[in-house]
């Protein structure tokens, strides 16, 4: 009768939900699931970060103060650190991050850590787990359903578990979580209809595959896809550049065609959580199944040598200005790895800095509207202004934040490299990627 119990808790949205991790996944699908008239409990390792939320402060830029007081005054939803308050939850969503280690393989320790933690304090009454941190195919299978079955949690009898992919498109104004199509997959049947029937409720529209494999999969295909057309689009850079070619103005030109071509863009490299580490996630499974992703491998080396191709050419127009990088200030315009957004991860700006400042000697400072300090360089953004771009030699826009006044950064410096074609006007000193 679990199963039916269960499906009526979530049907007449009596189910009480947990959601593990608040962060650029959890918190916005913790305010969904508040919105759509679930109780929500958010889990975070955190203390201070628990301590933010229940204040009603948010890190997260696509969930707003309004949106977390909303939430909270509702009594629909508060933060905590304390595993044991899952002992309530109906429906537990794991968003956990899932890195890559040094080595390229993905560090699953925090699935499995929020596994362990959670495992003594699920319902016997009926519960169901779902994952959410992109990984492998297999995973939910092996960390999730295999680690919980025991005596006491019998899959299909009171443990239900499946996977749903992220879609978080961080400052995409369209396209939210409740409007973006959610695709879920159940380890077995009865897991699919439940997770079915709780995002329906949740989200506009959900599709059903197969299971958690396929459903694991269309994360990783999704972002393969991207990736493998960044990697093309970033070759085709480079093979322009050889040839003096204006590879925007042939995207431009390309795009024009209303079939049969989708513009992607160049760039000094690929950031966020996915599209750098989700095709290795895939590649590095394959490999047990005696396959090797000829052009997963591909892509992932061109992409991960734009930042050193864009230091390279910064190195050559300084030259041909008579200049050297060593010694020289050099501004990088936007680290975020995405315009508009606070998110540092991956970014190729990071990379691009390290290389400028390690390998070739320069004193490197950086503007970013979203993000005012970067620890990793214990460095603060510095302000735009007429000293501050007067004693810069060389201005590298790395995003295209939408807030930056790129006229005046131009007319107030002596060489500009714009990485991402966000100078509309025509200046003879700033060259294109």
């Amino acid at each position: 009768m679990s199963y039916a119990n269960l499906l009526e808790k979530i049907e007449n949205h009596t189910a009480r939900v947990a959601v593990l991790g608040q962060g650029y996944v959890g918190l916005p699908l913790a305010m969904e699931v508040a919105r759509s008239g679930y109780n929500c409990l958010g889990i975070d390792v955190s203390t201070a970060t628990v301590e933010n939320l229940n204040r009603g402060v948010s890190h997260i830029l696509d969930v707003g103060a309004q949106e977390l007081h909303e939430a909270i005054d509702s009594n629909r939803y508060v933060a905590t650190a304390d595993y044991s308050m899952i002992a309530h939850a109906d429906v537990i969503s794991i968003c956990v991050p899932t890195p890559l280690r040094k080595t390229k393989d993905p560090d699953v320790s925090y699935i499995q850590a929020s596994v362990a933690a959670m495992k003594p304090y699920l319902k016997q009454t009926g519960v169901l787990i779902i994952l959410e941190s992109t990984t492998y195919p297999g995973t939910t299978n092996e960390l999730i359903a295999d680690e919980l079955e025991c005596e006491r949690l019998i899959l299909d009898e009171n443990l239900f578990v499946a996977f749903s992919p992220e879609r978080v498109d961080p400052g995409n104004p369209t396209y939210g979580l409740k409007n973006t199509p959610k695709v879920v997959g159940g380890v077995t049947p009865q897991s699919t209809a439940l997770i079915a029937a709780f995002y329906e409720r949740v989200v506009d529209h959900v599709h059903c595959v197969r299971g958690s494999r396929e459903a694991e999969m269309v994360k990783l295909l999704e972002n393969t896809f991207r990736a493998v057309n960044i990697a093309l689009v970033n070759e085709m850079l480079l093979m322009c550049d050889r040839m003096e070619i204006d590879m925007w103005d042939v995207i431009q030109a390309a795009s024009t065609k209303p079939f049969g071509f989708m513009p992607f863009y160049p760039g000094p490299g690929i950031g966020g959580h996915c599209i750098p580490l989700d095709p290795t996630y895939l590649s590095w499974k394959a490999k047990s199944y005696g396959f090797y992703n000829r052009f997963i491998e591909l892509a992932t080396d061109i992409n991960g040598n734009m930042p050193r191709f864009t230091v390279q050419k910064l190195s050559k127009i300084m030259n041909e200005q008579g200049k050297a990088i060593k010694g020289s200030r050099v501004l990088l315009l936007g680290m975020a790895y995405k315009p508009n957004i606070n998110d540092l991860r991956e970014s190729p700006g990071l990379d691009i800095w390290q290389l400028l400042a390690l390998e070739w000697g320069a004193d490197v400072v950086y503007h970013d509207p979203y993000i005012p300090h970067i620890s990793q360089f214990q460095s603060d953004s510095i302000e735009l202004t007429d000293d501050e771009l007067a004693r810069t030699d060389v201005v590298v826009i790395v995003t295209n934040h939408k807030d930056i006044d790129y006229d005046y950064v131009c007319q107030n410096t002596p060489l500009v490299l714009d990485t991402r074609n966000a100078v509309t006007q025509d200046f003879p000193h700033v060259i294109r990627l």
